[in-house]
């Protein structure tokens, strides 16, 4: 009875093993950073951006240098003024800062929004084709290479594979 219940088992154990071998799992990874920036339209829309950020900070540039300007003419004529101009001066100073303060924090803000609304198509159609090529290839795991702390060679680098479908060099 025991021998029959240990060729039962090792019988068992055997059909496990083969069943776990037959459905092999595959894994794959990927350098999305790599990958974005090898799309042309990620490029394009980097030149739309920089183009954005030089015409803010040329608007900025001009905003210090009214500032910079006023601050000086006050600093030349602070003696001869009387204390009411001083202060309107002052005032006017304090003013102009604070725009320039504000101007900043929005343009930053304008050009963080410019980036998302311009990057956001681009990283759906990297995250569709990944997937496209991942179901292809019997894949059941993607992993950003960025965020890996050990990558076997058993995993499949989608990158080529990806690059390639996309039409990319």
């Amino acid at each position: 009875m025991k021998s029959i219940f240990k060729i039962c088992f090792v019988a068992v154990l055997f059909l496990s093993v083969g069943m776990v071998n037959a459905q092999t799992l595959k894994f794959a990874h990927i350098d999305t950073q790599v990958l974005i920036q090898a799309m042309p339209e990620a490029k394009t829309a980097q030149a739309t951006i920089e183009k954005e950020a030089k015409g803010l900070e040329d608007q900025m540039g001009t905003l210090q240098k009214e500032y910079q300007t006023k601050l000086q003419d006050l600093s030349s004529k602070q003696d001869s003024l009387t204390e009411i101009v001083y202060q309107s001066k002052v005032e006017e100073l304090q003013s102009l800062q604070q725009r320039i303060q504000s101007f900043n924090s929005s343009a930053q803000q304008r050009l963080q929004q410019k980036q998302s609304e311009l990057m956001q198509p681009i990283f759906a159609k990297a995250n569709e084709t990944i997937e496209a090529v991942a179901k292809e290839q019997g894949v059941i795991y993607v992993f950003d290479s960025n965020n890996l702390l050990y990558k076997s060679n058993q995993s499949i680098d989608l990158l080529p594979l990806v690059k390639a479908k996309l039409g990319i060099q």
